[in-house]
């Protein structure tokens, strides 16, 4: 990682003299995060933000400020803690949302929430179920916002957009790989239309779009020290999408009893009990807000976005491995196989799966 003067950075969001340490927090996949100490005793998070994800860092923060600003509003009528519950934007002193050093990375701060907690792994339906009601609370206050968000990430969970660049690598086969892939690649062919019927639902407005958190894993929800759900967390991916792709990337994660990288497939499974524990806690705060046609493809939903990722994989890996950090030659691949045998042990499943929701959702 590149040396920056992180007291001269935290200097643009807090008096100089009160900043007493900064310390690293975690090794982020995307963007750097640190701890920055006062001397009055109040800690603080400081972000580097990846801009070469978010390559439209000034409206993500924008998105970020109207999400939860409005959440806050939520929380308050709700006699909840707006300054535990969400994020809380700390602005520069000369109240920007972010600050851009000499070598333009790109800066924010937000207040630490002390006495909070966060899971890194799934392992039990009891917290699966406080996942499904960190998320369905998230949604279900953001349910009339009515604002304009920016599209920080086009082409996010669009199926169409995939298949897209999909039908590019194939055409052009520019790691050499199609020819001994032909099996997977027709993974990829015989749900074409199964994939694009659902999206084009979501495109139509017959399944509505929503706020959406997009990045729906157990360490971005916060729970307090007793283990109830306080609010979700890391809200740069946050955008209008539908609510279909938080469950079904909940699913994805939760449910999967391997690694998403596992070599050996015997321990990569579909695990109902977790998805009923999800479905639970998930109802208990969106049923009142769910549509129809919402409800009717809740179970399709973990396997819209496993086989997503799927195809993400296995692209990348006839790609050439641009896009996801590989540690062997193979891991693309390996990514695959273990996704695939999670989205078949779905697909055998469907009717259990269809069972939980109908039973929950009445």
């Amino acid at each position: 990682m590149e040396q920056f003067d992180l007291h001269e950075i935290s200097s643009h969001f807090l008096p100089k003299e009160g900043i007493e340490s900064v310390a690293p927090l975690g090794e982020g996949f995307i963007n750097d995060t640190f701890v920055v100490g006062t001397k009055g005793g109040v800690r603080y998070l400081l972000q580097r933000k990846n801009r070469h994800i978010f390559t439209d860092v000034p409206a993500m923060m924008d998105n970020i400020a109207k999400v939860t600003a409005h959440l806050k509003r939520a929380i308050i009528r709700e006699d909840g803690d707006p300054l535990r519950e969400t994020l809380t934007l700390t602005p520069t002193v000369d109240g920007k949302l972010y600050h851009v050093d000499a070598q333009h990375e790109y800066w924010a701060m937000c207040l630490f929430i002390a006495g909070s907690r966060s899971y890194e792994t799934v392992d039990s339906s009891e917290i699966a179920c406080c996942g499904g009601k960190g998320v369905g609370k998230f949604q279900r206050m953001l349910v009339d916002f009515h604002e304009p968000l920016a599209d920080i990430l086009p082409g996010f969970h669009n199926i169409r957009f995939r298949y897209q660049q999909w039908d590019r690598v194939i055409r052009e086969n520019p790691a050499g790989r199609n020819a001994r892939m032909k099996t997977e690649i027709e993974w990829i062919e015989s749900r074409r239309n199964e994939m694009l019927s659902f999206w084009q639902k979501v495109e139509q407005g017959i399944i509505p779009s929503r706020v959406v958190h997009n990045d729906t894993k157990i360490s971005n929800i916060l729970f307090d020290s007793n283990g109830a759900v306080l609010g979700m967390i890391d809200l740069d991916t946050v955008q209008q999408n539908t609510v279909l792709n938080d469950f079904g990337d909940a699913i994805r994660s939760y449910t999967n009893t391997g690694a998403e990288d596992e070599k050996d497939l015997t321990k990569v499974n579909f695990d109902i009990e977790r998805f009923h524990a999800f479905t639970t806690g998930y109802l208990e705060e969106a049923a009142g807000f769910l549509t129809a046609e919402e409800v009717e493809y809740l179970p399709f939903a973990g396997r819209y976005i496993t086989f997503e990722q799927v195809l993400r994989f296995l692209m990348d890996y006839l790609d050439g491995d641009h896009y996801y950090k590989i540690k062997y030659p193979e891991h693309n691949l390996i990514r695959t196989l273990a996704q695939y045998k999670l989205l078949t042990d779905m697909e055998t499943r469907e009717r259990d799966i269809k069972d939980v929701v109908c039973s929950l959702a009445g």
